[in-house]
């Protein structure tokens, strides 16, 4: 297949695919128009990503390679050409992913954006100097940069330190009871404890009536004296004198910290460091002579703390502040002053004006991250390209996806042309074209069902986003699953279940919460709004997690587990799986040592696994990918040369249960697998629950690598819901409904209130008023973001939030529950 642009193609209004077959996509052929705003839909796992992400992106990836760098091409080779016949007229593309690999603990606002480096430049070119001082290059004014960073810290703007209420948590212990907790168990405390006994410490004492200066010595000393210690005789041996050498607690925790390879001793050691802000920078991670210089009369640091709205108030008023002092400077502040405004205000307009640039990345939400690489693209004045993005409106309150909508139109009218895969409707009855995807998941979809101008979705009958989109009736009952069926057969409106009890929090003050003080009830399905940063996360995730989390202890405490289901990944690399993450994989691997060939042989059960040597193949290591490394280029897997990606050596393979080997039974979709292992208990159940919650479409051996946030966040559910346990558990799920088709919502749901209705606990974070129209009891939060937002603006039943009319919610609630 070849690319030479023929000139015909320059006039062609269209992207055209032809044959498209990654993942489950079945020959697709397509065409969507360049400069519009299409969008892609589509059940959960229909295949809208492959044809997005996997085929357009991909081959606009490879056309760029292939362009770029002779030895690009051997490494297409490698990783694989998208599985298409042909796709015409694709522009360069710009991908805007929900990445699933999250960025480091250095990166944070100011980075991603690059804001960072605009103010830098600022402070570089217009600070106010020291007298005398020298003018610093913008690199000083970074802490990531030697030339920036706070030598105590580097650059971090914490320590980790001990003190003494940690290392000795019950002062009542003389230290031969074991006052020094932090001291290693076994044989090495007790030497620890006769050495200290050789110099002449107490160690029958309580830790309380020890002089000061030696509490002091032996927790925190440096020195490591070196004795001979003669054991006390026990009758049974006779043990020969020793040279034991000392190490304080403190010394031992921060060495075991910094050290040790063990993660349990590691994480043992940190039980007894606190973070605590570094004394030299006061936290603010700069050295000294970056932050002697000040801009309108503040440092750098101060800047980079203030939310992004109220940093653009002070730049706003940069000519009144730039004084006689600085001339020279005054004509570059007010340029750099400028520019710098321009940048905020994308990100502002997309509702993430709250934030501060030196927020660190690793605390934002995968949506919050997406729309700040969007406002950072709208400035980047491309134009001509592609932009594909994934779910923009993830994490979103209704009334900031409005602004989004604004920005997908700017990109347009730059004269871009813009893919995005989204569920929101507002986004989908936004879009000029559509590609509905489906019918259903996995083996079950993969065709395209439409594509063209909105309207036009509504006359076809199989579409599962037609029906929601239009609530045609008519297309009722071509295409149930299932599960959509029997959640529609339930009535919408059940009667609000009371509460048994509740649990309460008292002056809450936590980012941006100002003494909250919040009631959740029990035993009912609670729903917590409000706009993106007015403290819903750091309320559910973190106040109330941690506050249960605490009192479980207590046995008069009504909730006997806490479970909090997130959307991290169950795994970061290709080795955890599907299979292996819910226990499935054990029982199969029994079931394999059980064939007649595996007998003879007499393999045991790791001989299946592909995490040891043995049965996987040595050349992937039972990856099944090798990982091929770009200059300047992140690194790609491709499919192992020796096994192409079974993960098995042959002789492994050549081990069948029922038919089929290894690698093919990982190569099974849940549903299959269902029905394949229907008589075998242990298995069946597993599979069932992640039947239930429709994710029937997934492969058993599909690498975690590859699960979008929702699905991680479902699978976690699905073996939470196999494990039903009797006693009163809380269940905490941030945003549960990202990434699903309103009609899997309905079936997660349904899920959800079974769990209520089974006597426990739930409480979501959500943005989806369908969701917050069903639940017993709302809590909303705002009225705004970040300082604006904070309080508890409404509570009560969904009824009730709704016509309070308080908060932004309110309306959109009002809307929701009118449509029920």
């Amino acid at each position: 297949m070849h690319h030479s642009p023929s000139p015909e193609t320059h006039h062609d209004p269209f992207v055209r695919v032809r044959g498209a077959r990654e993942h489950n996509l079945r020959g697709v052929d397509v065409d969507i128009p360049r400069d519009a705003l299409t969008v892609f839909t589509g059940v959960s796992g229909s295949g809208k990503s492959s044809l997005a992400f996997g085929t357009l992106y991909a081959e606009a990836q490879r056309r760029y390679f292939e362009s770029v760098a002779p030895y690009a091409r051997r490494l297409i080779h490698q990783i694989g050409a998208p599985k298409v016949d042909s796709v015409t007229g694709l522009p360069p593309a710009v991908s805007l992913e929900q990445r699933r690999s999250s960025p480091g603990s250095r990166s944070s606002v100011g980075t991603v954006t690059l804001l960072s480096n605009s103010l830098r430049m600022l402070y570089s070119r217009a600070g106010t100097y020291p007298p005398g001082a020298e003018r610093l290059d913008s690199d000083a004014f970074s802490p990531n940069t030697a030339a920036g960073a706070c030598p105590s810290c580097h650059g971090l703007g914490s320590i980790h330190r001990t003190s003494e209420e940690l290392l000795v948590p019950d002062p009542e212990l003389s230290i031969r009871q074991g006052a020094i907790a932090a001291w290693p168990g076994a044989w090495q405390g007790k030497n620890l404890r006769d050495v200290l006994e050789v110099l002449g410490y107490d160690v029958d004492a309580p830790w309380r009536e020890l002089a000061a200066e030696d509490r002091e010595w032996i927790l925190f000393t440096e020195e490591q004296p070196v004795v001979t210690v003669h054991p006390v005789r026990d009758a049974d041996r006779i043990q020969r004198p020793y040279q034991g050498t000392y190490m304080s607690a403190h010394r031992y925790v921060m060495r075991t910290f910094s050290d040790s390879k063990s993660a349990t001793l590691r994480a043992r050691a940190e039980r007894f460091l606190t973070d605590s802000p570094c004394p030299v920078c006061e936290g603010r991670r700069l050295g000294p002579a970056a932050l002697a210089v000040t801009f309108a009369g503040r440092t750098i640091a101060e800047l980079a703390a203030l939310p992004l709205t109220a940093l653009d108030a002070v730049l706003a008023s940069v000519p009144d502040s730039v004084r006689e002092g600085a001339p020279a400077g005054g004509e570059a502040a007010r340029v750099l002053a400028e520019d710098l405004r321009s940048r905020i205000g994308p990100v502002v307009e997309l509702g993430l004006g709250y934030l501060s640039l030196d927020r660190t990345a690793p605390t934002l939400s995968a949506g919050e991250l997406q729309r700040l690489r969007l406002a950072t693209q709208l400035r980047s004045g491309l134009f001509g390209v592609v932009y594909v993005l994934d779910e923009p409106s993830a994490g979103l309150h209704p009334a900031d996806t409005e602004a989004l909508l604004g920005v997908l139109d700017r990109l347009k009218a730059a004269g871009n042309t813009v893919f995005v895969v989204e569920h929101h409707l507002d986004v989908v009855r936004h879009a000029d074209w559509l590609v509905d995807v489906g019918p259903l998941a996995g083996e079950h979809g993969g065709r395209v069902l439409y594509s063209g101008p909105p309207q036009g979705l509504a006359g076809v009958a199989e579409s599962a986003t037609a029906r929601h989109l239009f609530g045609s009736d008519e297309a009722e009952a071509v295409t149930k699953t299932e599960a959509e069926a029997e959640a529609e057969a339930e009535p919408g409106l059940r009667p609000a279940r009371a509460a048994r009890g509740s649990v309460r929090l008292s002056a809450v003050e936590r980012h941006n919460l100002r003494g909250v003080d919040a009631e959740f009830p029990l035993g009912v399905f609670t729903a917590v709004t409000g706009v993106s940063g007015s403290g819903k996360s750091t309320l559910v995730g973190q106040v109330l997690a941690r506050e249960v989390g605490e009192r479980i202890a207590d046995p008069g405490f009504p909730v006997r587990r806490l479970v909090e289901v997130d959307q991290k990944p169950i795994g970061r690399t290709p080795r955890s799986n599907l299979a292996t993450y819910t226990g499935l994989f054990d029982v199969v691997r029994k079931l394999f040592t059980q064939a007649p060939q595996a007998r003879a042989r007499g393999w045991k059960a790791g001989r299946f696994s592909f995490n040891v040597p043995g049965g996987r193949c040595e050349t992937c290591q039972g990856e099944g990918f090798v990982s091929v490394e770009l200059l300047f280029l992140p690194s790609t897997y491709a499919p192992c040369p020796e096994c192409a990606g079974a993960r098995y050596n042959t002789e492994t393979l050549d081990v069948r249960y029922e038919g089929l080997n290894i690698a093919e039974v990982l190569g099974l979709t849940v549903e299959s697998a269902a029905s394949f292992f229907a008589r075998v208990p242990a298995a069946a159940r597993s599979l069932r629950a992640l039947e239930d919650i429709g994710l029937g479409y997934l492969r058993l051996g599909q690498p975690a690598t590859e699960l979008s946030g929702g699905e991680a966040q479902r699978i976690k559910l699905a073996t939470e819901l196999q494990r039903l346990r009797r006693d009163h558990t809380l269940y905490v799920l941030d945003e549960p409904t990202t990434g699903l088709h309103p009609a899997d919502v309905r079936v997660l749901l349904r899920q959800l209130h079974g769990l209520v209705d089974a006597g426990h606990s739930v409480v979501v974070v959500e943005h989806d008023m369908e969701v917050v129209a069903g639940a017993d009891w709302v809590i909303d939060l705002g009225p705004g973001g970040g300082t604006d937002g904070g309080r508890i603006v409404a509570a009560g039943t969904p009824a009730e939030v709704a016509a309070a009319g308080a908060g932004r919610t309110a309306g959109y609630l009002a809307r929701a529950l009118g449509r029920t």
